[in-house]
């Protein structure tokens, strides 16, 4: 380890964070780190490595457990390993043995959350059914639980074998020293079983991923904070039998049963544990039936509204504070759309109710969500499902369907990240003013919409000052705006939309339609792992202090995804950037619930950001050739592709055809071409002609690891190594730059190093 650079970490010190890039490999020397994710914990030791069972991203947190010295080398392909153990016999059997035991300790984690989640499936359908037999038997009626039909088994995606644990466990245990000897002798076969042991690695940890989201997501099944689980079913049974005078030892003796496996699971919070065990442990459970009738339990009443499923529309309208003739109408003419022979007809009568239904829901969204900020009291799980999902009423979405949408409400936050927002969190954000309100339709920002008001005589100098800090107007514009235009986009047949989620738009179940933050950012770095300069811009940096005046550095800005409350097959880019700023993030709009593949969105939408940052960027110059650029180059093969010499005629005859069906929008046969360039191109399957290539290996260039699978090839070869030369020579003019910095005192912050990395990936 003589040649890598140390590090000390204090003890609960991040090392590293779930998501971020893994640039290194970090070997543990002393101390212990933790890896977590969620429920799942798992200690590292001595000869550690972190960043071995993860990729181009950390699957999990890495903290220290204890105060820690760590050896730190840069892994971004086994190539780079190569380097680190070349000639080093010490060293090449250290990481080899770290990856065995990694590996085994990891399979081992994996086979104790299997059985934990095995368990967990079985034990709540066992103890339901029993609740289920009790209420039979004994002629009473059962309380309605709808969370239990989508409780499935969980199916695995990343899987490990039982071979590989067979394996892995014979040699750990009888033939180690004979494998390290005869791997450690040369370096192909050491690097070999190490990247062998570090994608199984990967895999395993990743199933381990799995089965901690599929406990977070179920657990609320057994206990929860509404109360609306298995163990307040068997709670209010046992008080309905006992008053009965029937024997509920059956019923409390499961409730004990429920409560062990409870604290065994170690996933709940504490306090809400201690808080429902004591309620009912406290509880008498001698009451008459009369007293029974007088008083109700903690959380009986607790949404006792939305139990009723006839109550859903109307709870709605009430607290959007509408009156008696107002509910009636809107009753009405959702009445009047059901009764409809086909809901989805593009006749008058179907097409005039969607406009009515529409303009009303945008109405009634607006009120809701205003009232929602203003009295800052908690919101019922029918208003949060309106507000995040569109739903308004039961009757149009369905029975099943409305239950499934009640349980995933209490899982938004499988919507939330950084850069994820449902809509609702976002329209908050614009309230506090954590961020401003989007363009209209038009291209204008919320200050010059209030300009253009003002020029039309619509407003006052004094009423277009004060708006500009009326948060409440600021969320009406962005209501009428870039919520209204972009909830029918996103829907993707805008003859046949309608903003209250219906039925028929739920093809598949509401839980594997959902558009989660984490399938949102899996479809974002696939492409980022391609198109890795996709997100990044040119920025301004200046220290004169100490010797920068003005430098461009490059810094990644990642979108800004709000998630639409309707059940869609497309994305949109609504904006490239948040403000005048370069800096500031794009906005993409993603329906919250899709049957379409995410990632094809992804793509799609992140090939019309390029061009539109591009355009942005370039100003009115944009299509102009003098100027170099994506966009310029663009127009200038698609408007000249007829004299193009260097284009076949069935070249020509394609583009042809590609840009009718565009509608000779340049633009849409480039997102058309970018589709090609990162699905197919990037793994050396041609799909684009050589000249749309060269333009695009100029200004979507591939990310390290595919530029050096395709260097060998004759018709990236030339354009690849000139790119390879550009970044040497801007490494080494930056290294330069960076010294002279440091020497004058200045300090390479996160922002400089980031720049300098941009290069190399």
């Amino acid at each position: 380890m003589e040649n890598m650079k140390r590090i000390k970490v204090q003890k609960n010190q991040v090392i590293a964070k779930q998501k971020d890039n893994v640039k290194n490999w970090y070997i543990v020397l002393e101390g212990t780190v933790i890896l977590q994710n969620s429920y799942a914990k798992i200690a590292l030791g001595k000869d550690a490595i972190i960043g071995i069972a993860e990729y181009d991203r950390y699957l999990c947190d890495y903290v220290a457990g204890t105060d820690a010295e760590l050896a730190v080398f840069e892994f971004d392909s086994p190539e780079d390993l190569k380097n680190v153990i070349q000639g080093k016999m010490s060293v090449r059997s250290t990481l080899l043995l770290a990856a065995l035991n990694q590996r085994q300790q990891l399979l081992k984690s994996y086979a104790g959350f299997q059985n934990l989640t095995r368990q967990f499936h079985s034990f709540v359908g066992n103890v339901y059914s029993e609740y289920v037999v009790f209420c039979v038997r004994n002629q009473l009626e059962g309380q309605i639980f709808n969370r239990i039909d989508s409780f499935k088994p969980l199916e695995m995606i990343h899987k490990a074998e039982n071979w590989e644990v067979n394996n892995s466990a014979s040699l750990m245990q009888g033939y180690l020293e004979e494998y390290v000897q005869l791997m450690q002798k040369d370096d192909s076969l050491c690097i070999g079983a190490i990247m062998e042991a570090c994608y199984q690695s990967r895999r395993v940890l990743q199933g381990i991923v799995e089965m901690v989201e599929y406990l977070r997501y179920h657990q609320d099944i057994l206990l929860s904070e509404s109360e609306n689980d298995i163990f307040d079913l068997y709670f209010q049974l046992a008080r309905r039998a006992q008053s009965k005078k029937l024997d509920i030892k059956p019923l409390t003796g499961n409730m004990d049963r429920i409560a062990d496996v409870i604290k065994k699971l170690n996933i709940y919070d504490e306090k809400l544990v201690t808080s429902r065990m004591e309620i009912y442990q406290n509880y008498d459970f001698s009451a008459s039936e009369k007293e029974l009738a007088a008083s109700k339990a903690p959380g009986d009443a607790d949404g006792e509204e939305e139990k009723k499923d006839e109550d859903c529309l109307i709870h709605i309208l009430n607290y959007a504070q509408m009156d008696a003739d107002e509910i009636e109408e809107v009753q009405t003419m959702i009445g009047n759309y059901l009764d409809l022979p086909d809901m989805l007809a593009t006749d008058q009568t179907a097409y005039g109710l969607r406009r009515k239904l529409t303009q009303m829901f945008y109405e009634v969204y607006l009120k809701v969500f205003m009232r929602s900020v203003e009295e800052r009291g908690e919101l019922s799980r029918i208003i949060q499902t309106f507000l995040n999902f569109g739903l308004m009423d039961a009757q149009m979405v369905g029975e099943e369907n409305l239950h499934a949408l009640l349980d995933l409400n209490d899982h938004l936050e499988l919507c939330r990240s950084e850069h994820v927002h449902t809509i609702y969190d976002w329209l908050m954000s614009v309230y506090k003013g954590e961020n401003e309100p989007s363009k209209n339709e038009f291209d204008m920002d919320y200050p010059a919409y209030l300009a253009d008001l003002y020029k039309n005589g619509e407003m006052t100098k004094e009423e277009q000052r004060q708006n500009m800090t009326n948060q409440k107007r600021k969320v009406q514009f962005e209501i009428q705006n870039m919520f209204t235009s972009g909830n029918r986009a996103t829907y993707g047949k805008p003859s046949t939309f309608c903003p209250i989620l219906g039925e028929y738009d739920l093809i598949n179940s509401a839980d594997k339609m959902l558009v989660t933050a984490q399938k949102i950012e899996a479809a974002l770095n696939k492409v980022r792992k391609i198109d890795y300069s996709a997100f990044y811009r040119e920025v301004q940096f200046s220290d004169p202090q100490h010797g920068i005046n003005s430098e461009l550095i490059m810094k990644e800005v990642l979108p800004d995804i709000i998630l639409m409350p309707n059940a869609g097959t497309r994305a949109m880019m609504w904006q490239e950037t948040a403000g005048v700023k370069r800096d500031t993030p794009a906005r993409f709009l993603f329906p919250v619930f899709t049957a379409v593949d995410i990632d094809d969105m992804m793509i799609e939408t992140i090939g019309r950001y390029r061009w539109e940052i591009c355009r942005k960027i370039q100003g009115v110059h944009w299509n102009d050739v003098r100027e170099k650029s994506l966009t310029s180059e663009y127009c200038d093969y698609l408007q000249f592709y007829r004299k193009n010499q260097e284009l076949s005629a069935e070249s020509k005859e394609k583009i042809k055809s590609t840009l009718l069906r565009s509608r000779n929008n340049y633009r849409e046969v480039f997102v058309k071409d970018y589709d090609n360039w990162v699905k197919y191109e990037s793994k050396g399957s041609y799909r684009l002609n050589r000249i749309a290539r060269s333009i695009l290996i100029k200004y979507c260039p591939f990310a390290k690891s595919i530029r050096d699978e395709l260097v060998a090839n004759p018709i990236y070869q030339q354009a690849l190594t000139r790119q390879e030369l550009l970044n040497t020579k801007a490494v080494q003019r930056i290294q330069g730059l960076y010294a002279k910095y440091q020497k004058a005192g200045g300090e390479i912050t996160k922002e400089l190093q980031d720049n300098l990395d941009y290069y190399e990936l």
